[in-house]
């Protein structure tokens, strides 16, 4: 064969090829609404050391179907009214997404984090928390769990804002907030980018011990072929807790907690 031959025959080949490789490698996105709701917790056993726990509950719609049930519990110690530590345990028991599936995936989790608080002349407060997790999933081949775990760690960046808009403090407060998710290990291929959260609603004091943030969150994840992405248009409605005792002041929970699964 000439060489131009070859070339001509090479040239050919790409043309035809490169368009059925994009094909398969096309993005494909899932659209999807959601309701996430939530309860977070503190107990001060001292003026340092805390107990967390907090239980959370994601649906389909509005309560159509379920997503994930996620418990957690840790223990945390205050170093000021700025900076935190915690380290704990967490559940989850996922859903499948694949139509017809039935079997649920469990997942077992350890975290550790740092949390850091901010405030600009009692107007703006800045939540920064940075979180670590080891995470042993269920393998599931054609609805049925394999017995074998895969193994990752997830790295995780919150930003979290919040504005006194108004002069009145026990009135809604403006929050916006982003949360990076990344994840490494031997089983992470083509998704070390995990999922980016943002959120943006209202937080609300009910009493000294109580308080909510609602509003909407954007969950966008990718998925562990790389290609798949779901998008997530969720409704939050989270609520956090503090037992009242006399080593905490009463906007002491404002600063320590923050419950996203």
């Amino acid at each position: 064969m000439k060489p131009y031959s070859k070339i001509l025959l090479l040239a050919i080949t790409q043309y035809c090829l490169v368009p059925a490789f994009s094909q398969v490698a096309q993005k494909k996105v899932e659209h999807v609404a959601q309701t996430w709701v939530s309860i977070n917790s503190n107990v001060f056993l001292d003026k340092k050391w805390f107990i967390m726990a907090d239980a959370h509950l994601r649906e389909n719609d509005f309560f159509k179907a379920n997503s994930f049930c996620f418990g957690r519990i840790g223990v945390g110690y205050q170093f000021d009214k700025s900076l935190s530590v915690a380290a704990g345990y967490g559940n989850l028991l996922s859903a499948p997404t694949t139509p017809g599936f039935t079997t649920k995936s469990d997942e077992n989790r350890i975290y550790q984090q740092v949390v850091y608080n901010s405030s600009c002349k009692s107007k703006v407060n800045v939540l920064q928390r940075l979180r670590n997790e080891q995470r042993w999933q269920d393998i599931i081949v054609n609805d049925k769990k394999t017995g074998e775990k895969k193994f990752t760690n997830r790295v995780r960046y919150l930003l979290s804002t919040s504005f006194q808009v108004f002069k009145n403090p026990n009135l809604p407060q403006l929050v916006v907030a982003d949360e990076l998710l990344l994840q490494f290990g031997s089983a992470i291929v083509f998704n070390t980018f995990d999922q980016n959260r943002i959120f943006i609603g209202i937080k609300q004091k009910i009493n000294n011990s109580l308080s909510f943030d609602t509003g909407y969150m954007s969950v966008f994840q990718q998925k562990s072929n790389g290609i798949n992405y779901m998008q997530s248009n969720t409704f939050r409605l989270f609520f956090y807790y503090t037992v009242k005792n006399k080593y905490v002041d009463k906007n002491h929970h404002h600063k320590v907690l923050d419950g996203q699964e």
